[in-house]
């Protein structure tokens, strides 16, 4: 591994003001599960690391809402996501996915916002997500803005994120009135990285189908949604003919982006 600078700031605001939008040697690091792999690959020398752990409470808490949604940190680790009994409470989906999410040392350091950050394709959280309809708070320079799950990869390793941004939170809208599943293949065990994820997301009385969510991850060069399914399921009976044509549905031909940011990731998870 080759040497770099490590800056540890103590605010939001100063760490934005050390990242460097034009020098590809500089990245944040959170967690650093991915991000050292690649550094120790060689795949990644960075000159200047900005570690985000000591951004404190502001990064790091898990909010329910009145209405049932609720925020999580950038910076909560993927183990507490797991422990969370309002996580459980408003969206279970994402306590059970966990569960077979890598192996548990990976789970204790790893951060949600770094998950996401790094727009590796084999993840299982991003169609999940993107299933429950979830938003971004990203920060940067001129301020904030949000971005939906599945609008942030636009290709591999790829992200709508500029050099100088980060996720500060991810949020969940209430899922009142929905259920919602995640499936993965593997071509190993249960916790290996998925070579197909599927989640679905539904709105349902009597039998019938009023509303689906139907994301797709792995198999793919990005997680994203499947209208043509949603299309198939909506106003439906659930039935084998039904499952049946939404499983034929099309993938939708892949976006282009002209923000996309080719480069490594903006935050290691």
């Amino acid at each position: 591994m080759s040497p770099f600078a490590l800056e540890e700031p103590a605010s939001l605001a100063e760490a934005l003001a050390l990242l460097d939008p034009d020098d590809p040697g500089v990245r944040a690091i959170a967690g650093g599960t991915a991000l050292m792999l690649m550094m120790k690959s060689g795949l990644y020398r960075p000159q200047r690391l900005v570690s985000l752990r000591r951004l404190g409470p502001a990064l790091t808490g898990i909010q329910a809402a009145a209405d049932g949604g609720i925020e999580i940190g950038a910076m909560v680790r993927l183990a507490e996501i797991e422990r969370s009994a309002a996580i459980r409470m408003a969206a279970p989906v994402i306590t059970e996915t966990l569960l077979t999410h890598s192996n548990v040392r990976v789970r204790n350091v790893a951060t949600i916002g770094g998950n996401l950050a790094h727009a590796d394709p084999h993840m299982d959280l991003p169609p999940v997500l993107i299933a429950l309809g979830a938003t971004l708070r990203v920060a940067g320079p001129s301020g904030e803005r949000v971005v939906a799950v599945e609008d942030l990869v636009t290709g591999y390793l790829e992200t709508v994120l500029a050099n100088n941004e980060l996720i500060t939170s991810v949020s969940i809208p209430p899922q009142t009135g929905r259920r919602a599943a995640y499936v993965k293949c593997t071509a190993r065990t249960a916790d290996d990285w998925p070579a197909l994820g599927l989640a679905v997301s539904v709105r349902a009385a009597d039998g019938i189908v009023h509303d689906a969510r139907v994301a797709i991850g792995a198999a793919t060069e990005t997680a994203q949604r499947l209208p043509q399914a949603e299309a198939a399921l909506a106003g439906r009976a659930v039935n084998d003919a039904t499952l049946r044509e939404a499983g034929r549905a099309r993938l939708p031909r892949r976006r282009s982006s002209p923000t996309t940011t080719d480069r490594p990731p903006i935050s290691g998870c």
